[in-house]
């Protein structure tokens, strides 16, 4: 099936957003959320007007307004007059408490909290792990599947084995870096690459003129970093492991860059690793980033949304470019965001 080359947007209420304007008209907007399905990769296909798009969701893709049983079949009610089917054991709960579900067509939703209100109104018990209805007890999983094994250095060694292409390698940098540093015209800087791999995104920075350090914890990632942009004087490369790094590195980078770290750690680290910048960047510093926005609940690569960077980041940074990207390599297309933030 051939990918659209046209987008439209959900917002984070769950409204359908087309060349920045809500759709207020309900037939269009209810053809886009019914016609919702999850491509191969997770990317997110719709129609819209009867043209096939690309859909970029904030948030989940359905926002359940609110919440019905009729009979013995559990829906949800979204914008636009539409409904969907869902069955309690297809439900999770995040780290905000939100509970994310799926309908009968697979497509992800979460509740809103008004919806998530009446939703306990209807309930007999709950607890923090389950919840009660009609006598019966459903066992509510958190929204992330952590992964231990990923945590070792022998995990991402083995992917570079043998001569192994790892699927996050794209032999090249990052299309939104290529696309967007030379129009950021960022002053000479201490760069911070975290999770560098082959070292492509931290080469650019280095041919730019910037001070460059990657760092990742796989000794075979870095050796072929060092075959490729060893000859570089302004890069220097660091065995590590991101979450131990040494006192000297505090607040001693202008810009941590990061694209497929994010991604690839436990979900359940995210926001220790969202400490990890907050301690390496100066006062002052930048946060430059393209992150992945689809819903994958293993991994690696882990998914995520919009909606939960921003909630992981707002305390700390303030935007100053913050878009979806539309440009990227096929198989990524319609799945990056690009962001750049100050760190307040």
């Amino acid at each position: 099936m051939a990918i659209p080359t046209q987008f439209v947007q959900i917002d984070e209420e769950g409204y359908g957003v087309s060349r920045e304007l809500r759709i207020q008209d309900s037939r269009v907007g209810s053809e886009l959320l019914k016609n919702l399905q999850v491509h191969a990769g997770g990317t997110l296909l719709s129609t819209f007007g009867g043209t096939p798009v690309i859909v970029e969701a904030f948030d989940e893709p359905l926002i359940a307004q609110q919440i019905y049983l009729e009979g013995k079949t559990w829906q949800i009610h979204g914008l636009y007059g539409t409904e969907f089917n869902f069955q309690l054991e297809s439900l999770s709960l995040d780290e905000w408490d939100r509970f994310h579900g799926y309908t009968e067509k697979n497509v992800p939703f979460v509740m809103s909290r008004k919806a998530q209100a009446e939703f306990f109104n209807m309930l007999e018990e709950f607890d923090d792990e389950s919840i009660t209805f009609d006598g019966k007890v459903y066992q509510i999983p958190p929204y992330w599947d952590d992964t231990p094994e990923i945590e070792k250095e022998t995990f991402w060694s083995k992917s570079y084995q043998n001569d192994n292409n790892p699927g996050w390698n794209l032999g090249e940098p990052a299309e939104a870096l290529k696309d967007m540093l030379p129009r950021l015209k960022i002053s000479r800087s201490r760069i911070l690459v975290l999770g560098c791999g082959e070292g492509h995104d931290a080469a650019m920075f280095a041919a730019a003129g910037h001070v460059v350090t990657a760092v990742d914890i796989s000794p075979l990632a870095l050796e072929r970093a060092k075959k490729l942009y060893g000859h570089m004087e302004n890069l220097k490369f660091m065995e590590a492991d991101l979450f131990d790094l040494p006192r000297s590195f505090d607040k001693s980078f202008d810009v941590v860059f990061e694209h497929t770290c994010y991604c690839a750690i436990n979900p359940s680290l995210r926001q220790d690793l969202v400490k990890v910048w907050n301690r390496v960047l100066a006062d002052g510093g930048h946060l430059m980033g393209v992150f992945f926005t689809f819903e994958k609940r293993q991994g690696p690569p882990f998914g995520g949304t919009e909606w939960e960077l921003r909630q992981r980041l707002k305390n700390n940074y303030q935007p100053i470019f913050w878009g979806r990207w539309q440009k990227s390599v096929p198989n990524r297309q319609g799945k990056e965001l690009f962001i750049y933030c100050t760190k307040k």
